[in-house]
């Protein structure tokens, strides 16, 4: 692996960095995009047997039945260990302790005559898309079951892939442990269309969300409008700002802690020190030869990491902005004198003793972030993700009557002319009001 390339801001490789991230947040390929809208239309007229089809392909097993047995989370239940099961458990009581937080209430007023507000109802029926194959993620289950079920969706449909037939069992106990019992063995793209639209044995959902890879994210894509989706999910990113007196190796683990994912990861440190900038150079080095994972986080940091040089920490913040990273820790003397310049992250990690894998388990906030530059203007998974806002009116006669003529002056110029009558009908009207 050669070295993190370090670079000044404000120079041609600077610029050509920034254009590289642009890119890689990219969507799908026109031939990506090609096969998943064959499976969906095959799935929508096929039903279970489309899917069936599609698990053997892909997955190598043709399941008798795509949803999984009560006995098969038996089973994993007695082959977990005892201390995974008791940090889940942690992680449950911390997240629903945030989540619960953001829990919104109906609001009413009068105005007058008339009563205003909102309706706050909770979406009936969610899909959950757990990833599976080389890697399964218990922590994904709970990142979005959990603002789910604070919010009062009355029903969770989980597909988690399943390869060779076989489940992680952490995710399963993680489902277990959050009383979700509607679970199935399907992934990929034919598991998005199936929740979408519905089969014999799958239910058709009224969200999808969770993360996956770029045939569940374009899949997700297609079939938003029947049915809503959290948002596009795309490759991991970090972006550090830190100075002189942050540790190297406490830098440098939290870069490569994202490059492990994937090899389109994006590990970005922004400096005013140029001796820190060094010293973390070195310190990737070192650390990636010991690295399971290394030749994953390798290319990861070769193709879309760097250490940048600034000038100062206002432009290491402008800088931050300019790339709206999904994840965005601080490691200054003093973090809370830059936040207020901190405009676009997913997640703001303030401090040495905040890494961002904190934040992927146990510390309350959810980890379904946006990514690719989308913190401009997505926000975390949250409850407010699971509820539905109805509209609410209520005028008695008098109050119509006052605002009668604006209706029909604006109905009349837009050349709606049932509109109007529908109000001067009401208008015309003799006798005692209701």
């Amino acid at each position: 692996m050669s070295d993190a390339r370090l670079i000044r801001s404000g120079t041609t490789e600077f610029f050509e960095f920034l254009d590289a991230l642009d890119r890689r947040a990219a969507g799908g390929t026109p031939d990506v995009e090609a096969r998943v809208r064959m499976i969906i239309d095959d799935v929508r007229s096929g039903g279970d047997s489309a899917v069936r089809k599609y698990t053997e392909l892909f997955d190598g097993v043709r399941p008798r039945s795509l949803r999984i047995a009560s006995e098969t989370v038996v089973d994993a239940l007695k082959s977990v260990k005892k201390p995974v099961v008791n940090a889940i458990q942690t992680a449950i009581e911390r997240l629903t302790t945030f989540h619960s937080r953001q829990k919104e209430e109906s609001w009413f007023f009068h105005d007058g005559g008339a009563m205003l507000g909102q309706v706050v109802r909770p979406i009936e029926r969610v899909g959950v898309y757990v990833p599976g194959g080389k890697a399964s993620y218990p922590s994904s289950v709970l990142m979005n079951v959990i603002p789910a079920k604070v919010a009062g969706v009355s029903e969770i449909v989980l597909c988690v892939p399943a390869p060779e037939g076989e489940v992680n069992p952490y995710v399963l106990v993680a489902a277990e442990m959050l009383g979700v019992k509607k679970i199935y063995g399907i992934g990929g793209a034919q598991a998005i269309a199936a929740m979408a639209y519905g089969t014999k044995s799958v239910p058709k959902v009224d969200k999808i969300v969770g993360p996956g890879n770029i045939y569940v994210a374009t899949a997700k894509r297609m079939v938003f409008g029947a049915v809503d989706i959290d948002m596009i999910a795309g490759p991991s990113e970090i972006l550090i700002i830190a100075d002189k007196s942050a540790d190297a190796s406490f830098v440098a683990a939290d870069m490569l802690g994202q490059a492990e994912h994937d090899e389109l990861a994006s590990s970005v440190l922004v400096t005013d020190s140029a001796v820190l900038a060094a010293n973390v150079r070195k310190e990737l080095s070192r650390r990636l030869a010991g690295l399971s994972r290394k030749s994953i986080a390798g290319k990861s940091i070769a193709d879309y990491g760097a250490i940048v040089v600034a000038e100062d920490l206002e432009e290491a913040a402008r800088i931050a902005n300019r790339i709206a990273p999904e994840h965005l820790e601080v490691m200054t003397e003093h973090p809370m004198e830059l936040l207020p310049r901190l405009r676009n992250a997913g997640a703001i990690f303030l401090g040495r003793w905040t890494p961002e894998a904190l934040g992927d388990y146990v510390a309350g906030p959810n980890h379904t972030l946006p990514t690719g530059g989308t913190s401009r203007f997505f926000s975390p998974l949250g409850v407010y993700d699971f509820v539905k806002r109805s509209s609410l009116l209520s005028f008695d006669r008098e109050t119509f009557n006052s605002l009668a003529d604006a209706v029909t002056a604006i109905a009349d110029v837009e050349g709606l002319e049932a509109h109007a009558a529908s109000v001067r009908v009401r208008r015309e009207q003799v006798g005692p009001g209701g």
